[in-house]
C-alpha cells in the first residue's frame, strides 16, 4: 500500500506536464490603450471598407464566398457586414462592434445599414484620433450622444408624412437600388392589404399545398362560395370519419373545404368518388406549417370563420360526431396548386378582435425575428391582409441577390409609413448640422464630441458621391450653400430637387442608423482594455503510429 507522499511525489511529474493544457484553455490576453484601439480600429476599417462600396445608386456589389453552393452576390450591407469574421481577435472585436451597429439598425429599421456603418466608423476612428491626444473618452461620449438628440429632433421637424402610392413607390425604388418595378411592386401590394397589412418576400410560397388528388379532379383552381370549412389538427383516413361531414354539405348543398395535416388512404378515395360520381364539390388541403406554428394557424381559422377544431385535446370531439355548427362558414374560397385563400370568413367579431389582440401581445414580447415573421402573417390574415412578393430569376445567385433588394424595399417602405420621410442621398443629415449650433456644451471635451458628429454627418452624403465618381467633399459643399430641398442625384449626376426626382428616405431608417451608430462607436472609443482568449495551440499528430504501416512491407517475406 502506498502512503499518500508517496503517491503525491509519482503524480508530480504527471501534474507538470499536464499544467500547461490545463491553464491554457483559460488564459488570456490583455492589450491597454492605444495599441488595443489601434487594433480594434483596423477592425472598424476592414468591416466598413466592404459595406461602403454599396452605398448609394452606382455602389458595387460584394461577393461571399459560402461554405455550401454558390457564392452570394448582394449589395445589401448587413449581409456584408455578417460575413466578415478576422482572423486577429483584437481586429475581430472592433469588426464584430461595428457589425452589432448594422444588425440593430436593422432590426429595428430593417433598412439603412450602410449608413448606419460608415457613420460608426467616422465617429469610432475620430475618436480614438482626439483620445489619443489627451482628451477625456467620457466627455467625449457626452458631447456625441447630445450632438445626436439634436439632430434626431432636427430630422423630426424635416420629416413629412408618407400619404400617396407614389410617395411609397418612390421609398421603395430608391432602396431598391433604382430599380422601378421593385418599387411599384410594393406600392401596390401595400395598396391593397393596407398600411397594417403584411407583405413578405420569399422564393415560393408552400403553405397549403393540395393533397395528393389526381389532376383530372383537379385541374388549375377551383373556387367556392358559400361554403363550409372543416378543420383538422389530424390526419384523416377512415372512411367512417369523414361519410357524415360529406353528407351533411351534401344535404345542405354547400361546397366543402378539409383542412387537416393529411387526407389519404380510404378517406381521400372517398372525397374523389364523391367528386366525380356525385359531384360534391369538395377539396382537401394541407394544414399550413408545422408543429405548434400549424396549431396556431388552425385555431386562427376557426375564430375567423366560426369553426371547431377537431383533433384539439381540449374539444376531445371526433370528425364522425360533428353538427352542422362545428364547420366554420367563408365566403368564398380560392384554392391552386401553390396556395388557398379563405376570404369573408363569418367568425364572430369579438372573438376575432380578442384573437388580434392576443397575437399583438406575444410579437411584443418576442425577440425571434422568425417568431415575429409568423405572428406578423397571423395579425394580417386576421386583420388587414396578407401579401406575397415571389422573387425568381436565372440563377440561385440572381435571386438572392435580388431578394435582398426587395426586402430592403420593403423594410424601408414599412418605416416611411411609420415615421414619414425626409430627403435621401445623405441631404438630411446635412440639413441637420446646422441645428448643432444650438447646443451649449459643459466643457471642451463636449465640444470635441458635438464637433465629432457635426463631421461624421457629412461621410454618407460624400461615400454616395464617391461610388459615383465624383469628390465627394465637393459634392457636400455644394449641396450645404444650396436651396434646402437640393441634393445630388448619383445616379444621373445632377444636383436636383431631391423630393421631386423621388430621392426620399424613410425618417426611422436615417433616425436608427445615426443613433445606433453613435451610440455603439463612442462607448467603443471609451474602452481602455481588451481581453481576448488566447488560442488553443494545435498538436501535431504522434507520427509513431502512421509508422507502423511500414512493416507492411514485410510481407514480402511471404513470397514462395
Amino acid at each position: 500500500m502506498l502512503r499518500l507522499p508517496s503517491l503525491m511525489k509519482q503524480m508530480r511529474p504527471v501534474c507538470r506536464a499536464l499544467a500547461p493544457h490545463l491553464t491554457r484553455a483559460y488564459a488570456k490576453d490583455i492589450k491597454f490603450g492605444a495599441d488595443a484601439r489601434a487594433l480594434m480600429l483596423q477592425g472598424v476599417d476592414l468591416l466598413a471598407d466592404a459595406v461602403a462600396v454599396t452605398m448609394g445608386p452606382k455602389g458595387r456589389t460584394v461577393i461571399i464566398e459560402q461554405s455550401w453552393g454558390s457564392p452570394k452576390v448582394t449589395k445589401d450591407g448587413v449581409t456584408v457586414a455578417k460575413s466578415i469574421d478576422l482572423k486577429d481577435r483584437y481586429k475581430n472585436i472592433g469588426a464584430k462592434l461595428v457589425q452589432d451597429v448594422a444588425n440593430n439598425t436593422n432590426e429595428e429599421a430593417g433598412d439603412g445599414t450602410t449608413t448606419a456603418t460608415v457613420l460608426a466608423r467616422a465617429v469610432a476612428k475620430e475618436g480614438f484620433d482626439t483620445i489619443s491626444k489627451g482628451a477625456n473618452p467620457v466627455e467625449i461620449r457626452r458631447g456625441v450622444m447630445m450632438a445626436v438628440e439634436e439632430v434626431i429632433n432636427e430630422l423630426k421637424k424635416l420629416s413629412k408624412p408618407v400619404t400617396t402610392p407614389e410617395e411609397i413607390a418612390q421609398v421603395a425604388t430608391i432602396s431598391a437600388n433604382g430599380d422601378t418595378e421593385v418599387g411599384t411592386i410594393i406600392s401596390n401590394a401595400m395598396k391593397k392589404v393596407g398600411r397594417k397589412g403584411v407583405i413578405t418576400v420569399k422564393y415560393r410560397w408552400n403553405d397549403g399545398v393540395i393533397l395528393k388528388i389526381p389532376h383530372t379532379w383537379l385541374k388549375v383552381c377551383c373556387e367556392f362560395q358559400d361554403a363550409y370549412l372543416l378543420l383538422s389538427e389530424k390526419k384523416i383516413s377512415s372512411v367512417q370519419s369523414i361519410v357524415p361531414a360529406l353528407e351533411m354539405a351534401n344535404q345542405h348543398r354547400k361546397p366543402l373545404v378539409i383542412i387537416a395535416e393529411d387526407v389519404d388512404g380510404e378517406a381521400l378515395s372517398t372525397l374523389v368518388l364523391n367528386r366525380l360520381k356525385v359531384g360534391l364539390q369538395v377539396v382537401a388541403v394541407k394544414a399550413p406549417g408545422f408543429g405548434d406554428n400549424r396549431k396556431n394557424q388552425l385555431q386562427d381559422m376557426a375564430i375567423s370563420t366560426g369553426a371547431t377544431v377537431f383533433g384539439d385535446e381540449a374539444v376531445g370531439l371526433a370528425i364522425e360526431d360533428i353538427q352542422a355548427h362545428d364547420f366554420g362558414r367563408v365566403g368564398e374560397v380560392i384554392v391552386t396548386k401553390d396556395d388557398t385563400m379563405l376570404l369573408k370568413g363569418r367568425g364572430d367579431a369579438a372573438a376575432i378582435e380578442k384573437r388580434v389582440n392576443e397575437i399583438a401581445e406575444q410579437l411584443e414580447s418576442t425577440n425571434s425575428d422568425y417568431e415575429k415573421e409568423k405572428l406578423n402573417e397571423r395579425l394580417a390574415k386576421l386583420s388587414d391582409g396578407v401579401a406575397v412578393i415571389k422573387v425568381g430569376g436565372t440563377s440561385d445567385v440572381e435571386v438572392n441577390e435580388k431578394k435582398d433588394r426587395v426586402t430592403d424595399a420593403l423594410n424601408a417602405t414599412r418605416a416611411a409609413v411609420e415615421e414619414g420621410i425626409v430627403l435621401g442621398g445623405g441631404c438630411a443629415l446635412l440639413r441637420c448640422i446646422p441645428a448643432l449650433d444650438n447646443i451649449k456644451p459643459a466643457n471642451n471635451d463636449q465640444l470635441i464630441g458635438i464637433d465629432i458628429i457635426r463631421r461624421a454627418l457629412r461621410i454618407p452624403a460624400m461615400t454616395i458621391a464617391k461610388n459615383a465618381g465624383v469628390e465627394g467633399s465637393l459634392v457636400v459643399e455644394k449641396i450645404l450653400q444650396s436651396a434646402p430641398e437640393i441634393g445630388y442625384d448619383a445616379m444621373n449626376g445632377e444636383y436636383v430637387n431631391m423630393v421631386e426626382r423621388g430621392i426620399i428616405d424613410p425618417t426611422k431608417v436615417v433616425r436608427t442608423a445615426l443613433l445606433d451608430a453613435a451610440g455603439v462607436a463612442s462607448l467603443l472609443s471609451t474602452a481602455e482594455a481588451v481581453v481576448t482568449e488566447i488560442p488553443k495551440e494545435e498538436k501535431d499528430m504522434p507520427a509513431g503510429g502512421m509508422g507502423g504501416m511500414g512493416g507492411m512491407g514485410g510481407m514480402g517475406g511471404m513470397g514462395f
